[in-house]
């Protein structure tokens, strides 16, 4: 996900390259090109004749396991009653639907299941709109594509989006999917890597062009500068593992539902078998405080400020929210709906990434969509320790008014927004995604399954069901922004 305006932020231009922003994504997937409109054929094409470009390798590398079962008591058949009747309740009343363009980060995969399952559903339907997903790739900014008026709404993360504003742009976050970081930095155990201050002479790997700086705010927190060698040594790190794997650096960064996988579905050559979470040391940058909030959907403030371009909004983010709490209670049911798309990465690492995705969203203490002020008020003072922003943005960078009445929606009709009760999958790797595994219910987490607290910080796991319902209900209640 090509970014090159941050590549030339501040002090850190010296080491910060035009090279690919992602998601936390890995290798690149092929996807049909969208033709709803020239704009987003052209689009699509562009990211299609990029993603050719990857290696056959390259995308076997990053194919991981594992279908799951989903819960009796979160069936598709149980919730359809419940979305049938929001939809019905929330139809734009007119005989054509409001034709909808939705720019994603990158190419498709279960990072953006939610989205998918919503199109399948027909939830953006029943909302009266008529939704393209335009897929993204390392050529395409989605700030630069809502900007000019190529799509109506983007998903990209909060620093790209907060860069883009101070660079003119009127683009405002809408609704915050994403309520906690993926992206750590993963080091074999004999590096002897516990804690960011074992970096220090370290080579440590990382992807630049704007996806650096949770780690480099990390090691300043922590009196290490990236930029001084004798500190630590910045190694560029392409979309993979594999300068990890062969020993080139010492670290490497990675995302829990992408590169993380890829490591533990490699062959230990010492043992002959693949590498286990226990051969691995994970710095988590939500617990060292420099984790910046990611995936958001965003807007242009002069289309919202059209006559109906808001209620519009709220209906988009409402069946967008609809699809990622289906994800949450069917979580197979979404990877099929991703593998139906045509991502070239397989149903194992696919549903891999959609147990990782679902960790970053669930349990949601304010509600899905919403802005959690204190992590935004994180992000802010990371993006600008890292040059990505020159000083704090104004208070209009983000709103929550359209996501908090989306939600009111979804609670009217017996929707769950906070996922308090959710409980991970246990997906078992398999070699080069060969296979979809997933444990039984109820069996207890073995080696080559991940910890369900991986993709959350500490303090999240304690979290209880009362007072998340309360935070939210006192959230709802306040003035909108």
């Amino acid at each position: 996900m090509s970014n090159n305006r941050l590549s030339r932020i501040g002090s850190l231009a010296m080491i910060v390259v035009a090279a690919l922003i992602m998601a936390g994504c890995g290798s690149p997937t092929a996807t049909p090109a969208p033709t709803s409109v020239p704009a987003a054929a052209t689009i699509a094409a562009t990211s299609a004749a990029t993603t050719a470009s990857v290696s056959a390798a390259t995308m076997a590398a990053t194919s991981a396991a594992t279908m799951a079962a989903t819960s009796a008591s979160t069936s598709a058949a149980t919730m359809a009653p419940t979305m049938a009747a929001l939809g019905t309740a929330s139809s734009i009343q007119t005989s054509g639907l409001t034709k909808i363009r939705l720019q994603s980060k990158w190419v498709v995969q279960a990072q953006f299941a939610g989205y998918y399952e919503a199109v399948t559903k027909g939830y953006f339907k029943d909302m009266g709109l008529d939704v393209t997903i335009l897929p993204g790739g390392p050529d395409i900014t989605p700030e630069t594509v809502v900007a000019s008026g190529a799509a109506e709404f983007g998903l990209d993360w909060l620093p790209s989006l907060l860069n883009s504003r101070e660079q003119g742009t009127k683009l405002v976050n809408v609704a915050q999917i994403f309520a906690r970081s993926g992206m750590r930095e993963v080091s074999f155990v004999d590096k002897n890597i516990k804690a960011v201050t074992d970096l220090k002479a370290k080579k440590v790997g990382v992807w630049l062009g704007g996806n650096e700086f949770e780690l480099f705010s990390a090691l300043v927190k922590n009196k290490l500068d990236p930029q001084n060698p004798r500190d630590v040594t910045i190694v560029k790190q392409p979309f993979d593992m594999t300068l990890l794997l062969s020993g080139e650096v010492d670290a490497a960064a990675a995302m829990t539902y992408n590169e993380y996988a890829q490591v533990l579905e490699s062959i230990n050559p010492k043992t002959g078998k693949l590498y286990q979470p226990s051969d691995l040391n994970v710095l988590n940058f939500n617990d060292v405080g420099t984790g910046m909030l990611q995936d958001g959907i965003f807007a242009n403030a002069d289309w919202l400020a059209q006559k109906g371009n808001e209620d519009v909004a709220v209906k988009f983010i409402a069946a967008s929210l609809k699809g990622w709490v289906y994800c949450r209670d069917n979580p197979t049911e979404c990877v099929k709906t991703v593998l139906d798309q045509g991502p070239t990465l397989g149903a194992g690492h696919q549903t891999w990434q959609m147990n990782e995705v679902n960790k970053l969203i669930w349990p949601n203490k304010l509600g899905i969509g919403l802005m959690d002020a204190d992590l935004y008020a994180q992000t802010v003072t990371v993006a600008t320790a890292g040059k990505v922003i020159t000083k704090a943005p104004d208070k209009d960078a983000y709103r929550t008014d359209l996501a908090q009445k989306a939600i009111k929606m979804l609670t009217d009709a017996g929707v769950d927004v906070l996922g308090s009760g959710f409980t991970p999958m246990n997906v078992i790797l398999t070699e080069g995604g060969k296979t979809a595994q997933v444990a039984p219910a109820g069996a207890a987490t073995t080696p080559a399954t991940m910890a369900a607290t991986m993709a959350m910080p500490a303090t999240m796991a304690a979290t209880t069901a009362a007072t998340m319902s309360a935070t939210m209900a006192a959230t709802l209640a306040a003035t909108p922004k």
